[in-house]
């Protein structure tokens, strides 16, 4: 396993009910508690962990949610509990059990990491880099390790019947592969030119826990957006982005002042008067890539969460993709019993299955913004963003719709609910 991270820690639980051993190289020393790391930079930033995500990490692992809530996580209703100002307007509200989970990605990663490591057949090699992947053109058969051992750095080889690349954002396997002669992998790429500012709050004491405020972009004049989310410790995290051409300043000092600049003053106004817990940070992802693996990889090879797909972190959808990716390798090789090609075909062609509708929402969102480069274009782009506008705009007003809207968001139904008729006609005929 190719990094030890969210996804690679549910990638290795996933394998450790077939698998003999599961070795997982990470860069980084994990701290000793809740605690941020060199490799996560993204991690001092606003996180939402959706309703499918929840699910799915807690049929993973039974109990994790619990761990997390009883750690100070909080699941905020979808709606009532979270106020969201999309592009239309403020969703309607109506009772539903959907939920985001917010807290700090430190917390969700540790709860993950320590329930992986009581499994006794799953070894971590943290302080350790791969350098490169052993194989040819046909398959790959291990990796090339970089290790500090008490006589400095030293390399050595790990022979692995599978090699799962978890290293997020960072990885190289694309390079890796082209030198051991495999072919090249196709990819799809789009910049929308984020980036974010983000700061805690001590969240004061007659302020509501279970609520949160989500601040939409409007595209494609207004590409600010802003959001504020309880997390543990009695905090809250304040983070605000743009697009290219919108972009915050990523001065501590300017944060407070451009928080006035948002769509809406829910935001500015409920940190007047709140303590900051930190300095502000800023953080830019880079781009949204998809990278086709289930194409063109060798036998023994596949990637999972952001090492096979980076999303503009704006929708939320990273960590829920990840988890997905997971289960998809637990089903497949509990179903063949083993690691072989068809696990692993199975598998990759499962994780592109469950990236190809969030990556086309987000990708066909990113390309309103005039600063975007890459992305989709064509008539199939401007029916979705023109069906999501009509749905949006219905939203405001039509529990229905706006019920329908937040399980796609959520991730539990497909973006095709949108096109069953007691949906399509309120938002196609009103009514």
């Amino acid at each position: 396993m190719i990094g030890g991270g969210l996804a690679g820690c549910l990638a290795a639980w996933a394998l450790h009910g077939v698998a003999d051993r599961v070795v997982v190289v990470e860069r980084d020393r994990y701290p000793d508690g809740v605690d941020f790391r060199p490799g996560v930079p993204q991690a001092k930033h606003g996180h939402l962990l959706l309703e499918a995500g929840q699910r799915t990490i807690d049929e993973l692992l039974p109990g994790a949610l619990a761990e997390l809530l009883a750690a100070g996580a909080t699941r905020v209703p979808l709606s009532g509990g979270l106020r969201w100002l999309t592009a239309a307007g403020w969703l309607a509200r109506y009772e539903s059990d959907l939920s985001v989970l917010t807290c700090s990605r430190p917390l969700i990663d540790h709860v993950v990491l320590e329930r992986v490591r009581s499994a006794p057949n799953i070894e971590f090699r943290t302080g350790a880099e791969v350098t490169g992947l052993l194989g040819d053109r046909h398959a790959v058969t291990g990796v090339r390790i970089t290790g500090r051992g008490k006589d400095g750095e030293q390399e050595s080889e790990l022979a692995a019947e599978l090699v799962v690349d978890a290293a997020g954002r960072s990885t190289r396997a694309a390079k890796w592969l082209s030198v051991i002669g495999a072919s090249v992998v196709p990819r799809e790429r789009v910049d929308a030119g984020v980036s974010y500012a983000t700061r805690f709050y001590h969240r004061p004491a007659d302020a509501p826990a279970g609520s949160a405020l989500y601040l939409q972009s409007q595209a494609p004049e207004r590409g600010r957006f802003g959001v504020l989310l309880p997390v543990e410790g009695d905090r809250w995290i304040v983070g605000m982005g743009g697009m290219r051409g919108f972009e915050p300043s990523l001065q501590p000092e300017e944060f407070e002042k451009q928080l006035g600049l948002l769509r809406d003053p829910g935001i500015a106004e409920a940190v007047i008067g709140a303590k900051p817990a930190g300095p502000a940070r800023g953080f830019v992802p880079g781009p949204s890539v998809w990278r086709h693996y289930e194409r063109s990889a060798p036998h023994g090879f596949l990637a999972v969460g952001d090492a096979s797909c980076t999303f503009n972190p704006v929708y939320g959808q990273g960590m829920t993709v990840a988890a997905f990716g997971a289960r998809a390798l637990r089903n497949a090789v509990h179903k063949h019993g083993d690691l072989g090609h068809a696990a692993v075909r199975e598998t990759r062609d499962a994780v592109a299955a469950a990236t190809r509708n969030p990556w086309q929402m987000a990708a066909g969102e990113d390309v309103r913004f005039a600063g975007t480069t890459g992305g989709p274009s064509g008539l199939q782009v401007r029916v979705q963003q023109r069906l999501l506008d009509r749905v949006l705009a219905r939203a405001v007003t039509d529990v229905r719709v706006a019920a329908a809207f937040h399980q796609v968001a959520a991730m539990v139904e497909p973006p095709t609910l949108l096109f069953r008729p007691s949906v399509l006609g309120p938002v196609l005929f009103g009514g």
